[in-house]
């Protein structure tokens, strides 16, 4: 643990100062614009997908944001509305956030979540599982959810800050990938804590490793809490230093956010912006 800190000490000292256009904006392009919020309505994803859908008009010198997050019901809002076809899909299934169901209700949420227009899933580990060692049947589980959502991704939550233990992250990290994860993500923003530099340094160490032993690259998402420019370039100095370049674009690197998204284009253009 100590060399860990250590390790991440540095990368952190790294990532001060960075701030140079490039980052940000390709921060910004890394960005899975999100509302997960139990007040959403149909209004409210239609105004933040035309929002999307204007916003290489008003911002040509910027990229556009990589995909679009809600909750299951609104893929098809999202679909319907949607006219910028580079902007992925993405919802949060599988019962999110808890994943306390019946594994049949988590499977059949992710399907039709796909069938309405979804073209990434979001899931969580099944923590009463994982958390009671008996990892077999929270492997299952997500197997079961991959093949589910068929040619969609498929996003596995491990909640990091609940297993907190570095070294139950890197073996969380890994039964994901080794079921069928097609991204690992820290968090899902609604427990605390959240992202944190430390698990996304361990959960990059084994996407290194599961690369290295099979040759699949498996992509990270850091989500909840990460709001500032400063928490943006800290994480993309993390997956800049364990992985390499290969991994900075947006079908291996996401950050799920709902605010920094204002705050990098602020950053950018030099003035107040809350176009989000």
């Amino acid at each position: 643990m100590e060399n860990l800190l250590k390790e991440l000490e540095e990368i952190i000292n790294r990532a001060e100062g960075r701030k140079d256009r490039k980052i940000l904006a390709d921060s910004l392009s890394f960005i899975d614009l999100t509302s997960l919020n139990s007040k959403d309505t149909k209004s409210v994803i239609v105004s933040m997908t035309e929002r999307v859908n204007r916003f290489r008009e008003n911002f040509p010198l910027e990229p556009q944001v990589a995909a679009i997050c809600v909750y299951p019901n609104f893929a098809k809002t999202v679909k319907e509305t949607l006219t910028d076809k580079q902007v992925k899909i993405a919802v949060v299934a599988g019962v999110f956030p808890s994943s306390q169901s019946f594994p049949e209700i988590k499977r059949a949420e992710c399907a039709m979540a796909v069938e309405a227009g979804a073209d990434e899933v979001d899931i969580v580990l099944s923590l009463n599982h994982f958390l009671s060692g008996e990892y077999k049947e929270a492997a299952e589980e997500i197997s079961l959810m991959k093949r589910a959502v068929g040619g969609a991704h498929l996003k596995v939550i491990l909640e990091s800050g609940v297993i907190e233990d570095p070294l139950l992250i890197y073996k969380a990290s890994m039964l994901a990938m080794e079921a069928g994860a097609d991204f690992i993500k820290t968090s899902t923003g609604k427990m605390e804590p959240a992202a944190t530099p430390e698990a996304a340094l361990v959960m990059c160490k084994a996407i290194r490793d599961f690369y290295n032993l099979t040759g699949v690259k498996v992509g990270f998402k850091p989500a909840g809490g990460v709001v500032t420019c400063n928490d943006a370039v800290k994480y993309y100095t993390i997956v800049e230093t364990i992985l390499g370049s290969e991994w900075l674009n947006s079908s291996l690197f996401r950050i799920g956010a709902s605010r920094l998204a204002n705050n990098l284009l602020s950053e950018l253009k030099g003035e107040t912006i809350n176009y989000f």
